[in-house]
């Protein structure tokens, strides 16, 4: 094994050493710098980043009564939350992003809730945006208001996909397979493509946010000069405020630039809520009664909400690691550098100075990610370009907080469309660029596979 771990090491340690990873940055209790949470609980995604003053945290509450609270159909008498609709996928933020964490795949008989199926047709739209499916625009509603059909349902089948590691120990992967059902406004345009994308974690969002850009585009290596077999690049997406073309930073494939956008991405297209970022109607033209029925005003979300639960978002602070003096953990530790797992989730950034929001400035913080797009294969591929992303590249997720998933959030459910049901199946569906860690990992002894798990859940 320390053979097979000495060629590894030859063919991906050298990004690790001029990416200056290290034991010690992979061993840092204060994930989030200043604004690290000591707290291991069910709430632990959803505390107020540690170094908020009185009045931050004042603004923190009022934020977070807004996210979790249900918005409403129109017309209402508390017309500052209704405009709910007609087509949605959830009636709160907190229904897809449960204490702030992770959404999973729905169980079989269920509308999809937290996974979200976003469809595109092959032409980009404006700002090379993905272009809307005609009948069915931005993604799938599963529900809607009286008077209005939903548009339909989604069902999983698997396929069990077999493998073993290499030392015999047996592993099965489950291969979903995604069924339209009950589609009540026609087919499909046949252009179509589809991407199922579960909800993602939003603490930490704020730090992520005030990444210096020069700080990203470090590890930026698209043609693999360096020769590492990690071609990481950023993706440019639209910024509809400064009408240019700027560094993506959030969803599954790094389209949205900044949280505000994020948000009103997924207020428009999964709740049917307008914004002054999104003003216009999700309802497609052969979507009648949804045309037709009352809205909550213009926009239906007022500015004064909308930036309360942005900054709620831009507030949330990180859980702290754990476990940090397991021998396993630390084993773990120089086993994730050896597999070059670093290259791409990266341990360490530094945030900039961020005037208006002072509690995220100047914060030294261990996210785990490269804020970058890579090419993850073939299996992984959903085929739907994302502006400039391809149909098989992803953002590295970032894992801080991941072993705190399962106190959360009540599942363990990983990658995009949550087809890994723990972090080993989340390892062994990497391909592409990650086909050399993965292989690091299937060939692993079964006690070093559990020191490296135990490195990832102090996470």
């Amino acid at each position: 094994m320390r053979a097979l771990l000495t060629i590894c090491a030859a063919l991906t340690l050298g990004a690790c050493a001029r990416h200056d990873g290290s034991l010690e940055a992979l061993l840092q209790p204060a994930s989030g710098g200043a604004t690290t949470v000591q707290d291991a609980t069910r709430h632990a995604y959803s505390r107020p980043a540690a170094n908020l003053d009185v009045r931050q945290r004042a603004a923190f509450f009022i934020g977070n009564a807004f996210f979790n609270s249900p918005w409403i159909v129109a017309p209402a008498t508390a017309s500052a939350r209704d405009g709910l609709g007609p087509l949605f996928n959830a009636r709160s933020c907190d229904a897809c992003h449960n204490n702030d964490g992770r959404g999973l795949p729905p169980k079989p008989g269920e509308r999809p809730v937290s996974l979200v199926m976003q469809f595109a047709t092959a032409t980009p739209g404006d700002g090379s945006e993905p272009q809307d499916d005609p009948r069915y625009g931005a993604n799938l509603n599963p529900f809607a208001v009286g008077g209005v059909a939903p548009e339909g349902t989604v069902r999983i089948e698997h396929r069990e996909i077999h493998g073993t590691f290499a030392d015999g120990e047996p592993y099965t992967l489950l291969e979903p397979r995604y069924v339209f059902e009950e589609l009540a406004y026609g087919e499909l345009d046949p252009r179509t493509v589809y991407s199922p994308r579960v909800a993602q974690a939003v603490f930490g969002v704020g730090l992520l946010e005030a990444i210096p850009e020069e700080q990203i585009l470090e590890r930026s290596d698209p043609d693999d000069l360096d020769g590492d077999g990690i071609s990481g690049r950023p993706n440019r997406v639209w910024d509809h405020v400064r009408g240019a073309r700027v560094l993506g930073r959030f969803g599954w494939k790094l389209n949205q630039p900044d949280i505000a956008h994020q948000t009103a991405a997924a207020f428009s297209t999964e709740m049917g809520l307008t914004t002054s970022l999104r003003p216009e109607s999700i309802c497609t033209e052969v979507q009648v009664a949804c045309r037709e029925a009352p809205d909550g005003g213009s926009p239906e979300i007022s500015d004064e909400i909308f930036e309360h639960i942005v900054n709620y978002e831009r507030m949330l602070g990180v859980p702290a690691r754990r476990n940090l003096d397991d021998p396993r953990v630390r084993e773990g530790a120089r086993l994730f550098l050896e597999a070059g797992c670093e290259s791409c989730h990266r341990a360490t950034f530094v945030t900039g100075t961020v005037p208006d929001a002072p509690w995220l400035s100047q914060q030294r913080i261990h996210p785990f990610t490269d804020m970058l797009l890579h090419d993850m294969g073939p299996q992984l591929a959903d085929g739907r370009p994302d502006m400039e992303a391809s149909g098989s590249e992803w953002r590295t997720a970032p894992l801080w907080g991941l072993g705190l998933l399962h106190t959360v959030n009540g599942h363990t459910r990983l990658l995009h469309d949550g087809r890994a049901r723990d972090v080993s199946e989340a390892i062994l569906w990497h391909g592409g660029e990650a086909e050399r860690a993965k292989e690091a990992f299937r060939n692993m002894t079964r006690s070093e596979r559990a020191a490296l798990l135990a490195f990832l859940d102090s996470l």
